[in-house]
């Protein structure tokens, strides 16, 4: 299964608008996965690579809409909430190793639930997206595993052995840093960041130690 067996209690909003959760993941030696959720103006909840938790702290949020895969390593609790709660998932068109089919694929460029807008970030992988949003007055941006942080520190890549193509992982943050508003950064791994987080970013790239001359996109 590719869910964990840890389930979180309860959810934090982090800015209006913006709700997370984490757990200490099994599947992973118990290294810290990150998840959340979206409530739009409406009241609509659009859960973002969603890990276990009570039912009743996501029903509080509002009326549950959609689930959004960032990548298809990111399924998690995808397949069991869309049972439970009988809402569809999205998926990044192309992604690999989803144990069920999702009800729609997504390409760069679309506006999803709860007004995700899709951005390509490969580098893990082809098919690996990080989505972003307005959310007055924070730019938001959920980025999948280009980069993950402990504790308060900066974030650092994930080591490029757990990577297809490392170079483009760090190509993919420039481009974020060239082409998103950034305010707030929510990591899969790793706690968010909720201001400046354009400077966050350009920290990781300065102090990137294993590929310290990773060529900036043209």
């Amino acid at each position: 299964m590719s869910e964990p067996k840890t389930q979180a209690r309860k959810t934090v909003e982090i800015v209006p608008g913006v709700h997370h959760w984490t757990v200490a993941d099994d599947r992973m030696d118990g290294i810290r996965s990150d998840a959340y959720a979206v409530v739009d103006e409406d009241g609509t909840v659009t859960l973002i690579d969603p890990l276990p938790i009570d039912e009743k702290a996501l029903r509080k949020l509002g009326n549950l809409e959609a689930i959004v895969l960032t990548a298809g390593n990111h399924q998690r609790s995808a397949w069991s909430m869309r049972k439970a709660l009988g809402i569809p998932v999205w998926a990044p068109e192309g992604a690999q190793g989803l144990e069920e089919k999702p009800d729609f694929e997504y390409v760069a460029g679309h506006t999803l639930p709860g007004g995700l807008n899709t951005f390509q970030t490969p580098g893990p992988t082809e098919a690996m997206y990080t989505l972003w949003m307005q959310k007055s007055p924070h730019a938001v941006v959920f980025i999948s595993d280009l980069l993950s942080r402990e504790g308060n520190g900066t974030p650092k890549f994930v080591p490029g052995e757990y990577q297809d193509e490392p170079l483009r992982t760090r190509s993919s943050i420039q481009r974020i840093l060239d082409h998103l508003p950034i305010e707030t950064v929510c990591f899969a791994h790793g706690a968010p960041i909720l201001k400046d987080g354009a400077s966050a970013l350009r920290k990781a790239l300065e102090q990137d130690h294993e590929f310290p001359s990773a060529p900036a996109p043209a």
